[in-house]
């Protein structure tokens, strides 16, 4: 991923898939066990619509250390609704090209906007694969999605780099013919 791209496209579509996603997941859902050990599916629900927040705001011009990736839990069925206002926030906040090559402070330091559109792509449809596992109900999830996510995960996330503090386990090791979901859970340092 170089600072000249802009993946703002791919990450509108990981939202048209995330919400296609989020339409499946039922009240009864929601305590399930996710591959982010961490957190029940409504935990990682709040995790991701607050990412998309934060996202937003760092778009807004603000510093990703000054807000969290939360927000106060909707009822059991405003799900849906709360990633609706969540996505139309960060569209919003990054509508403008200028904002591709201005410095953005990204929980990893700062960046050009450019690079923090693919990282949090990246985060996404990561997340996205973990949500339809959790639930696994037979969401298709989308191939080039995954594809540019592990383009990105491959770049900015070298196996070596794995040091306490990186928010990712070490590479999992998979079978050569295993399909691009499983190889992006696999480099994200989930249990495959």
């Amino acid at each position: 991923m170089t600072a000249v791209q802009d993946a703002r496209p791919q990450y509108q579509a990981a939202l048209d898939q995330l919400e296609k996603l989020f339409a499946t997941v039922t009240p009864a859902d929601l305590d399930r066990p996710t591959p982010c050990t961490e957190f029940t599916l409504r935990g990682l629900l709040n995790h991701v619509v607050g990412g998309v927040h934060r996202f937003a705001y760092m778009g807004e011009g603000g510093h990703a250390e000054d807000t969290v990736a939360a927000i106060e839990d909707p009822s059991d069925e405003g799900w849906p609704a709360a990633l609706g206002r969540a996505r139309a926030r960060v569209t919003a906040a990054w509508a403008d090209d200028a904002k591709l090559g201005r410095p953005t402070v990204a929980p990893w330091g700062e960046v050009p906007g450019a690079m923090a559109v693919g990282g949090y792509l990246m985060e996404l449809v990561t997340h996205s694969g973990d949500i339809a596992r959790s639930l696994d109900n037979g969401f298709a999830l989308d191939d080039d999605l995954a594809r540019t996510a592990l383009g990105i995960a491959e770049f900015v996330l070298p196996a070596e780099r794995r040091v306490p503090g990186v928010p990712f386990a070490a590479v999992r090791p998979v079978a050569e013919d295993a399909d691009v979901h499983t190889r992006l859970a696999a480099w994200t340092g989930r249990t495959v």
